[in-house]
């Protein structure tokens, strides 16, 4: 083992200054000398079959030393980290000092060492307080009139018909203000469905009548809130041309509409949506509570000093989960983010703030799991992965879950899952 000198730099930093001996870098030399022996030829050596000695004197003892720089720095650098338990964040900077023929290999790896909580709060006197929710009638009628509207067949009109509030439309649509055409105000083929409410007040109302083929020339007024800043709270003209009228023809809400959708009775159909909608209800209390709770926590929390690397990193996480979500819906993210009005930089600039919560919440679960000697087995671990595994179907990817790598990522996602259990029962009441 090479000799460590330790030094601690500000922010969490820490400096290793490694030196190893001729004799301790020998290995690795003679390990270099043999893969530069495979890369040359050499005559009277078959590749790889030429001794040290030869690939000193044909090579150079400079070029060996450089073939083994790195097999030396990762090994000792690893070697180091394990042996004295030490939690970095990010990769190391390498600073190779000394390397020359004859002389000892000193090199320093600078790191930014994992903050910890340098107190907890007093768990027992923090509170959040339990939700309850709950479902109303009105919030099932509306579950049940969303079905209905998604079973509900369209009729085409005949040419001698006219459209009334229950109809939806398809109308050709342009939009001028001041006898200029709005941008992104132009639409062949907008459809409007009349039972239900429309972005621009009075829009649907100018329609009724209409049939098909027939014009219509109309101004009205945006709202002042409007998120086109452009058009919020102007007059502006509007140019329809209806082009297809369907009537709406809903299915009664009864027996047989419940039977059509896979229940026994319309009353076991409400029973069903209630028993859904308090489901989601209660993911989306026990989500507040736990994110109430955690922040609670962090905020009562002592920390050392928190590493700009280690909030720049969550910064860009939050961005690539945002930029995933957004590709997921079918967007450009370059686009997603121009829309906004904004840069990139801008946007990471308003992450800041979470993205610190965020490192804090994770340092304090670590520590509380550190006091409390909340453990993951190693059989809890290999269920968890095998469940994971069960999801896909290539081999790759099933090899993957069972990388060293998304082991250790599962065992702490399992003892974050245990931290929140444990401070639920102590902290939600």
């Amino acid at each position: 083992m090479p000799n460590v000198e330790k030094e601690i730099l500000p922010k969490n930093g820490l400096k290793l200054t490694f030196t190893l001996t001729q004799e301790e870098a020998q290995p690795y030399l003679e390990e270099a000398a043999k893969r530069l022996s495979e890369q040359t030829s050499i005559p009277g050596f078959r590749p790889g079959h030429a001794s040290f000695d030869v690939i000193k004197q044909r090579l150079g003892e400079m070029k060996i030393l450089e073939e083994a720089l790195e097999s030396i720095v990762r090994k000792s650098f690893v070697s180091m980290i394990l042996e004295e338990n030490i939690e970095t964040v990010g990769s190391p900077k390498i600073d190779v000092v000394k390397l020359a023929p004859g002389n000892d290999i000193v090199f320093a790896a600078e790191v930014t060492i994992m903050p910890r909580a340098k107190s907890l709060p007093d768990l027992e006197r923090l509170s959040v307080k339990a939700q309850s929710p709950s479902v109303e009638d009105k919030e099932i009628d509306m579950a049940l009139r969303d079905l209905q509207r998604m079973q509900t067949s369209e009729v085409r009109a005949t040419a001698q018909e006219g459209v009334t509030m229950g109809d939806k439309v398809v109308v050709s649509m342009n939009m001028k203000l001041d006898g200029v055409p709005v941008e992104g105000g132009q639409s062949p083929n907008h459809a409007v469905y009349l039972n239900e409410e429309y972005y621009i007040p009075v829009f649907k109302e100018q329609l009724i009548g209409l049939k098909e083929g027939e014009k219509k020339t109309f101004p009205l007024a945006f709202p002042k809130e409007h998120v086109q800043t452009m058009v919020a709270g102007k007059e502006v003209e509007f140019d329809v041309e209806l082009k297809e009228l369907f009537h709406l023809q809903p299915p009664a809400l009864d027996d047989a509409f419940a039977v059509a959708l896979g229940t026994k009775d319309f009353e076991a159909l409400k029973g069903i949506i209630r028993k859904n909608l308090l489901d989601e209800k209660e993911h989306e209390a026990r989500t507040k509570e736990e994110k109430e709770m955690l922040e609670l926590v962090a905020g009562k929390t002592q920390f050392e000093d928190l590493p700009d690397l280690l909030i720049n990193e969550e910064i860009n996480k939050m961005v690539l989960e945002l930029q995933r979500a957004v590709e997921a819906q079918g967007l450009e993210f370059d686009t997603y983010v121009k829309n906004l009005g904004k840069t990139l930089a801008a946007m990471k600039i308003d992450f800041t703030p979470q993205a610190l919560m965020r490192v804090k919440v994770a340092i304090a679960m670590r520590e509380i799991a550190r006091e409390q000697k909340i453990e993951v087995s190693e059989k809890e671990i290999d269920e968890e992965l095998d469940r994971a595994a069960e999801g896909y179907e290539d081999q790759k990817t099933k090899e993957q879950v069972y990388s060293p790598q998304y082991r250790d990522y599962m065992e702490q996602i399992l003892k974050n899952r245990k931290v929140i259990e444990y401070l639920r029962k102590v902290i939600i009441k």
